[in-house]
């Protein structure tokens, strides 16, 4: 498959990248820095360097073009403010669906977070956050054009993937590594029968493959 990545650069991103190389599919992540281009090589990833707060859409549907399937991956990041919450985990998402439709790239999976709601309340930067993410949701949610699935992974660790996770609609709170979320992502990519759920993600008892096969019902 050719697989598209925005946030290419992004933790989980990068070990999305080396997993799906590894396993031979082609693989470009949408960058905003030039200088983060030999990171995604040694990944085995292409790099694409495209500002998602400022391009347009028909330009990113160009890099789209072709591609099996598109991953949202990108976020504003620790240290962005409330305006950088609405321009990138929202805007930069409704942007992407919006490109992949245009370029008829169906298979659309979007790394979301726990908890997103767009009636989320509260005044800090955390609630801005959740608020712009169930945006975005939603936004996705309402496209016709895509196979969508939403996942919304627990808090994030740096731990050793263990390869055991608990995958549902809904989980509760725990925590997960960002490899065991690389390699469900991977595995939601090839199974389609997960379009148009929204899944939330922790560490658990079920091997990666079967907890993915669980949801989709098989």
């Amino acid at each position: 498959m050719r697989i598209v990545i925005a946030g290419g650069h992004g933790q989980i991103a990068l070990r999305l990248e080396r997993l799906l190389a590894a396993r031979g599919d082609e693989v470009a992540g949408i960058i905003r820095r030039p200088e983060q281009g030999d990171d995604l090589r040694e990944a085995g990833a292409e790099p694409v360097v495209l500002d998602l707060e400022s391009t347009s859409v028909e330009e990113v549907a160009e890099v789209l073009r072709g591609a099996d399937a598109a991953v949202f991956a990108a976020g504003a990041g620790p240290g962005s403010g409330a305006a950088r919450k609405e321009t990138v985990d929202k805007g930069a998402a409704v942007l992407f669906a919006d490109a992949a439709v245009r370029a008829g790239v169906r298979r659309h999976v979007v790394v979301s977070s726990m908890g997103a709601d767009p009636a989320h309340q509260g005044d800090d930067i955390f609630d801005a956050y959740q608020r712009a993410k169930g945006e975005a949701d939603a936004y996705v949610r309402g496209l016709d054009g895509l196979d969508w699935t939403i996942l919304r992974p627990g808090m994030l660790t740096n731990d050793a993937g263990t390869g055991l996770v608990r995958l549902e609609a809904h989980t509760g709170r725990g925590p997960v590594p960002r490899d065991d979320v690389a390699a469900v992502i991977a595995e939601l990519l090839d199974t389609v029968a997960t379009a148009g759920l929204t899944l939330e993600l922790i560490s658990g008892s079920a091997p990666v493959s079967v907890a993915v096969k669980s949801v989709a019902g098989n």
